[in-house]
Parts: C-alpha cells; structure tokens; sequence
C-alpha cells in the first residue's frame, strides 16, 4: 500500500487529505481519508513541519499502517546538504524510521544540491523534485516517474491537490 498526503490551510483550519493506492500506476482506484484541523499552527518560514506534520500524523493515526510500503508529502525530506530535516525527514522519525518517505515538490529548494532529482514529467518544461529516506533517491525517483498521468503532476497526486481544496 502506498499513502500520499497533502494539506489545505483555511480560516484557522488544516483540511488533510491521504490517497490510499496499491500500484505506483494507479489511475483511479483509491481509498481516500479526510480530516479537518481546527486551530492549526501559524506558517513559519524554514519550519513548516511544525504547521503541517501534526494534520499529517492525526490523520495516519486514523489508518492501518501495515504492508505500507512508502508515503508521499508535498514536500522536501531535506532542506539542505547536511540534511536538515524538511517535512518528510520529521515524518520519517515519527514513524520510528519504519516507513520510507518521498517528498515530491513543485518548487525548488535551492539550499539542498546533492539528495534532490529533478523529474520531468509529460511536456513540462518544469520539474517536479524527488527527495527520499528509507528509500534509495533513484529507487523513489523511478516509483514517482512511473505513476499514471501524462502531465507534470502524477495524476493521482493532482487528484490529492483537488481534493484538500475542495471544502
């Protein structure tokens, strides 16, 4: 099983959302899990762990985390070289370093060089960047460019985007 999460930030609430699939191909049969926050945690620029790991770990209380093979963030794993953890490197630690985290961003961190690959999906000229722990960067690289969607944005991850907006 593979979880992907993704959050929404509204009026002083976290809306998270996590797909639930088997293949890394999958189109469209998912499982979904939905939470709203209240009070969630002020944006803090260069911790914005501390704003979202909480919605993230609320909600995977809520699922059964056997046979999980690897859980995808919107995010960095890594903020720079000496490997500052990002949002992805906290959840790793929270699982106890049991389940593998890819952190797969729509924008760059320029800080962190040599544990990031960029992914050229579909006709986008802009990458997406693949970060990981628990798992080989090349091995999370290869699961994130094999998932379904001819666009720059997997199309199960798209999907994940839409849903925590959708109130």
């Amino acid at each position: 099983m593979i979880l992907a999460f993704d959050t929404y930030y509204f009026d002083n609430k976290a809306k998270t959302v996590c797909l639930e699939f088997e293949n890394w191909n999958e189109n469209k049969n998912f499982k979904v899990h939905t939470e709203i926050i209240d009070n969630v945690s002020e944006y803090i620029p260069g911790e914005f762990y501390k704003r979202e790991l909480p919605c993230i770990i609320s909600l995977l209380n809520q699922i059964d985390l056997e046979n999980i093979e690897a859980i995808i963030v919107d995010g960095f794993v890594y903020l720079d070289d000496d490997k500052k953890y990002g949002l992805g490197g906290y959840l790793y630690e929270k699982m106890h370093k049991q389940i593998p985290i890819i952190g797969v961003a729509k924008t760059n961190f320029a800080s962190l060089e040599k544990d990031k690959k960029a992914l050229l999906r579909g006709d986008s000229a802009k990458p997406l960047y693949v970060t990981s722990i628990g798992m080989d960067l090349k091995e999370a690289f290869q699961k994130v460019e094999s998932m379904a969607g001819e666009f720059r944005m997997p199309t199960l991850l798209k999907e994940l985007d839409r849903l925590t907006k959708e109130l």
